[in-house]
């Protein structure tokens, strides 16, 4: 599944870096701590590997 914003993907790779034990998950906030929780390493790498390129800041949550 790839990311739908920049932050989305930068609070990926922040959630994998603690499940990869690189992070402190004390350390983790808001939308990263959730996505530690529910989200398999797998996952948070794809997520965490999209380009950003095109990418919004942050995804439209208007619709």
């Amino acid at each position: 599944m790839p990311a739908k914003s920049k932050a989305q993907q930068m609070a990926a790779g922040a959630a994998l870096s603690a499940k990869r034990g690189e992070r402190k998950v004390k350390d983790l906030k808001g939308a990263s701590k959730s996505m530690y929780r529910s989200m398999d390493e797998k996952e948070l790498h794809d997520m965490a590997a999209t380009p950003q390129k095109g990418k919004p800041g942050h995804a439209d949550t208007s619709a």
